[in-house]
């Protein structure tokens, strides 16, 4: 195999450079920039309270739902003021951690 042929040309701050990638590397999850206005859960759970409803005005460090996760009820809580425009759960519904939990207007 030709070694060249696993060489990646990058440009770093206008400098091009020659290396090589790992698969890891190649595969990984671009970044995407963190939305304020979608609320995602932190850890594995379920869900045993749900407080607003769609199209309700909260405010910011208001109560949104309750995630129960390891026998520990863990409040969540609006980062900034806005509108409910979806929910995505259910109360007593299992969700993974990263799972869209509710979005904001």
């Amino acid at each position: 195999m030709d070694a060249s042929k696993l060489l990646s040309k990058i440009i770093i701050d206008d400098t091009p450079y020659e290396t090589r990638l790992t698969k890891k590397f190649i595969k990984r999850k671009p970044y995407i920039e963190a939305d304020p206005k979608k609320i995602f859960a932190f850890i594995p759970g379920i869900i045993t309270e749900i407080k607003v409803y769609e199209g309700q005005k909260i405010s910011r460090g208001q109560s949104i739902l309750i995630l129960e996760a390891m026998k520990m009820l863990n409040e969540v809580k609006c980062p900034m003021d806005g509108r409910i425009k979806a929910i995505h759960i259910k109360k007593s519904q299992m969700v993974v951690k990263g799972q869209l939990l509710v979005e904001l207007e």
